[in-house]
């Protein structure tokens, strides 16, 4: 489940900068107490999900903050061993034991975020799938790539369909039906993850929070505070922002071939896969999304870069709710009027 340089903070606007689109990491905030009854700021950094996950908190109490902050990483922990692919002892591992044999009981995190595969699956006519899984695992890390052999890719190609996987809700299973068959939910599951982590910060009664895993994005600011400042970078050139936004609830997820990739004989092998080659998709270099619902938001941004450009733009036109930028691979930049309103100087 392995799917961004800060702009600078502005210290008298109270805001926390990052960009979203590649590699992130949060932008200096003292991890100070309280000075003076100013509220205080907290940040931390952790490697999960192949990526680093950073969470920023402000409110007045540093031993509430710091609960929280541990809190949401617990949770967050505990989800990625029940979805990861890469773990033996996951609930996705065990459907993937199980293909072809019997239905496995899986957790309701887990149901609604395969409910949310399927969706997207049906909407984007197959170009997101959550069993590309079936065609073996890659490696996209540049010090040591890995990939499949391209005859077990063409052997196990047939079994890359979303429809063969069984979801039993009343029941609470889930269900492979040809042995072979593999989940990989990594283009699903990280943006729920995030979200819970989220939800955690405010159950801890936090209202001012963000968690940034990779990119994707999720805020919370209440009403009383001022909205965090999310970096939109340059999908074309990943080192220059385009501009900023204000986000005070919602979501800005980042899918790009820039992300996660290693290059072979000339190519550029990236982590976000067509389920009709069983390789990475030739489609735009990268799509940024910005919503305020879970559900609309993700697997999107993954579904509009095996549709290509045109076939990207028009998935995305059809989704309430969501503004977005799509770069294409001649170097085009579209985006959506409403987005584009929003776009601050970075």
């Amino acid at each position: 489940m392995n799917d961004r340089t800060r702009a600078p903070v502005d210290g008298s606007r109270r805001r926390l900068a990052l960009a979203a689109g590649l590699g992130a990491a949060l932008a200096a905030w003292p991890a100070a107490a309280r000075v003076r009854g100013k509220p205080v700021r907290r940040r931390a950094s952790r490697p999960m999900m192949g990526t680093r996950v950073d969470v920023a908190v402000r409110g007045d109490d540093p031993r509430q903050l710091d609960a929280a902050i541990a809190a949401a990483y617990g949770r967050m922990g505990a989800l990625v061993a029940m979805m990861s692919h890469y773990e033996p002892a996951s609930r996705i591992a065990a459907i993937n034991l199980a293909a072809g044999v019997q239905p496995v009981t899986i957790e309701p995190e887990l149901m609604d975020v395969l409910l949310m595969a399927r969706r997207m699956s049906q909407r984007s006519g197959g170009a997101f799938d959550v069993t590309i899984g079936s065609v073996g695992r890659w490696h996209f890390d540049a010090r040591d790539p890995r990939m499949p052999e391209p005859g077990y890719i063409a052997a196990h190609l047939r079994d890359v369909d979303w429809r063969q996987l069984v979801l039993d809700q009343d029941a609470g299973t889930a269900y492979l039906q040809r042995r072979g068959m593999r989940i990989d939910p990594g283009g699903i599951a990280k943006l729920p993850i995030l979200a819970a982590g989220l939800q955690v910060l405010k159950d801890h009664g936090i209202e001012q929070a963000l968690v940034n895993g990779g990119g994707d994005v999720v805020a919370a600011s209440g009403a009383a505070q001022r909205p965090w400042r999310v970096g939109i970078r340059d999908p074309r050139r990943p080192a220059r922002l385009l501009g900023a936004l204000d986000v005070r609830d919602g979501f800005v997820a980042s899918s790009g071939d820039y992300e996660r990739f290693f290059l072979r004989d000339g190519r550029r092998y990236h982590h976000l896969l067509d389920p009709k080659t069983g390789y990475p998709a030739r489609g735009p270099r990268g799509v940024t999304l910005v919503g305020s619902d879970l559900a609309s938001v993700n697997g999107l941004g993954a579904a509009a870069m095996v549709l290509g450009t045109a076939g990207g733009r028009e998935l995305i036109r059809a989704t309430p709710g969501v503004q977005a930028l799509v770069a294409g691979s001649d170097g085009g930049l579209w985006i959506m009027p409403g987005l584009r309103e929003r776009l601050l100087p970075a």
